[in-house]
């Protein structure tokens, strides 16, 4: 949960104003961490800089604050040169919170309310072929202490379009090998079910046999993917890896974890996978977040008609 440093934030916004906020963020709206911890910064830029550049500590007030003040916030972001889907992000953060102030009481109306969200264009995300997917996973030594596990990892992101955060949560209790499923825990704490394919399943379970020869500790027993000194592995630590393998492999393209989330939903959306599956096993809320990886399977589509095309040659 996010927490201010600063006594200037908590006197001005009110004493856990922010605090309280978050504590919204996650029971009403099911947030994820990371979401509530973005959110929160943001409004704590906003603060520094309206008491900076707007009004004076003593006449600081949430209810002098217009739409004006805050379209100067975003042209003070704008200088720091943060790209459009970040200031996308921080309206959305504004407005948000205050929402969350009206509700409360606090302010009769919202300022962020009229504030234009800046057009985005379509982000179409780094996505591996089957051949570079296949090359990195063959890449690990399974001679090394934790190439067992590594494997696995990969083996799961690819075959199940897992965020990072769900590969490192995964717990023993949520595998169903039997029934060819796992139990994923996304963002809001929502379950889904995700079929899992047989080479991802095989590999866990070889590297389940080289787990037990790990010293663990207590409370993550239950913990699928473990470090070395028997914890719950760290999102950082899965970047490492993830780069690490994609070095020895060979794969130049900027990948990361979610890079195989992105390649499992292309891969499926061009062998013909029904887009409403799709967004079941991704977890996503919107069928509109899934759509991109049509646009991904289009603009194949279109570099494979261009190449064969006698003008283009």
């Amino acid at each position: 949960m996010y927490k201010s440093n600063s006594f200037y934030l908590k006197k001005r916004f009110g004493e856990g104003l922010v605090n309280d906020f978050s504590v919204y963020l996650k029971l009403e709206r099911s947030l994820s961490d990371n979401t509530i911890n973005a959110y929160c910064s943001d409004v704590s830029m906003l603060d520094e800089f309206l008491v900076s550049n707007v009004m004076d500590q003593k006449s600081y007030s949430l209810e002098k604050v217009t739409t004006e003040n805050l379209n100067d916030f975003l042209g003070w972001l704008q200088t720091k040169t943060i790209s459009k889907r970040s200031q996308a992000r921080v309206i959305s953060s504004l407005r948000s919170f205050y929402r969350y102030l009206e509700m409360e009481g606090i302010i009769l109306e919202s300022p962020a309310e009229l504030l234009d969200i800046p057009r985005i264009k379509p982000y179409l995300p780094v996505v591996l072929s089957v051949d570079e997917v296949e090359s990195i996973i063959d890449s690990v030594d399974l001679s090394l202490p934790n190439g067992h596990r590594n494997k696995a990892m990969l083996e799961m992101l690819y075959s199940c379009g897992l965020r990072a955060t769900e590969l490192v949560s995964l717990k023993i209790s949520d595998l169903f090998f039997k029934e060819g499923f796992i139990k994923v825990t996304g963002k809001g704490k929502k379950e889904r079910l995700v079929p899992v394919g047989v080479p991802a399943m095989e590999s866990v379970e070889r590297y389940m046999y080289y787990r037990k020869l790990t010293p663990i500790v207590a409370k993550y027993e239950d913990i699928l993917f473990l470090n070395r000194r028997g914890g719950k592995m760290s999102r950082e630590m899965l970047f490492v890896i993830v780069k690490n393998q994609c070095r020895l492999a060979g794969v130049e393209k900027d990948v990361s974890p979610h890079t195989f989330r992105h390649s499992f939903a292309t891969h499926l959306v061009e062998n013909g996978a029904d887009l409403r599956a799709v967004q079941e096993m991704l977890g996503h809320e919107s069928i509109l977040t899934t759509e991109i990886y049509t646009h991904v399977n289009s603009a194949k589509w279109r570099e494979s008609i261009l190449d064969c095309h006698p003008r283009v040659k």
